[in-house]
């Protein structure tokens, strides 16, 4: 049986987003072990191997001077404070909540593109936005027992990556992406191994940690090449709203692996933010401007 673009697409997008959840659920429990700033510094080197080798073997390989390129440079920055923020917010929230939470980004980016680039936002897609706000207020719960200071940590992170799918729609077209990843990775590492000394200093990794964060770095690769393969396999408005397909999966590895059960305010909050989010897509698909990110629509950050 023969697929259609569009399918086929929509099918790359579902398994990044599974290579991406199981990633984040290897991180969590790793960090009960080893800090941030050493998940960062071990996963990253090895992330930084796989994506050499393929941006050499893709002939991608640039000078790093282009991170002088402004936008090089912001996209890097805030991949840097989306990816630091995000893993410290998933080493102290369930996994389904900082999900749920980061599925506001594409609204966020919508906002963005509006007040920054004065892309026309209609007023269905601004009533989107709020009701997708008030979504993550749902969850976030301010002033209740149930608020978090870690779920400030992934509103921070949706804030970074917003800045960082921005930045990115500036990087000129001819630089490769598989270029920019590897970028990101050597420059996230060095992130990890500057913050490593505060936040605790360097632990000998166990065997087990050292073979999870290998796995983790490898899922990150399958997931971008996924990501990849799906925007330029399949029409994005038919694609993108897999993305949410990321929630499901963060519920059933968050159970799986820490016994996390969604409550009725994240669930709650999980369906407004989804259901305004596909709205909006809708809206974009009939306006016919739709844009994508490099790293695709709604994903936590690369983490490389």
């Amino acid at each position: 049986m023969t697929l259609s673009s569009n399918l086929r697409g929509s099918l790359f997008m579902a398994a990044a987003m599974a290579s991406f959840t199981v990633n984040d659920t290897i991180t969590k429990a790793v960090s009960a072990e080893l800090n941030i700033g050493e998940i960062l510094l071990v996963r990253g080197l090895v992330a930084m191997v796989l994506v050499a080798a393929l941006a050499w073997y893709r002939d991608a390989l640039r000078s790093f001077s282009v991170l002088l390129i402004w936008p090089v440079g912001l996209r890097v920055l805030g991949e840097i404070g989306g990816t630091l923020t995000y893993l410290s917010a998933i080493a102290q929230i369930p996994l389904a909540n900082a999900s749920a939470i980061f599925q506001a980004l594409p609204l966020v980016i919508t906002l963005g593109a509006a007040l920054v680039f004065g892309e026309p936002v209609g007023w269905r897609r601004w009533l989107a936005i709020a009701a997708g706000f008030i979504g993550v207020l749902v969850i976030v719960r301010p002033g209740a027992e149930g608020f978090s200071q870690a779920a400030l940590l992934a509103l921070a992170s949706v804030g970074f990556c917003a800045v960082r799918d921005l930045a990115t729609r500036r990087i000129p077209k001819h630089l490769p992406t598989v270029f920019i990843t590897l970028l990101t990775t050597v420059t996230v590492t060095t992130a990890g191994a500057v913050v490593l000394v505060p936040l605790g200093g360097w632990r000998a990794p166990s065997g087990n940690a050292l073979g999870l964060l290998t796995l983790a770095a490898v899922l990150i690769l399958i997931g971008y090449q996924c990501i990849i393969v799906s925007l330029r396999t399949g029409d994005i408005s038919a694609v993108a709203p897999f993305r949410y397909t990321a929630l499901p999966w963060a519920m059933l590895t968050g159970y799986l692996a820490f016994g996390h059960k969604p409550d009725g305010p994240m669930l709650a909050g999980a369906a407004i933010i989804v259901a305004s989010g596909l709205y909006a897509f809708y809206r974009e698909r009939k306006r016919d401007k739709l844009r994508p990110a490099a790293t695709g629509p709604g994903l936590p950050p690369d983490g490389l």
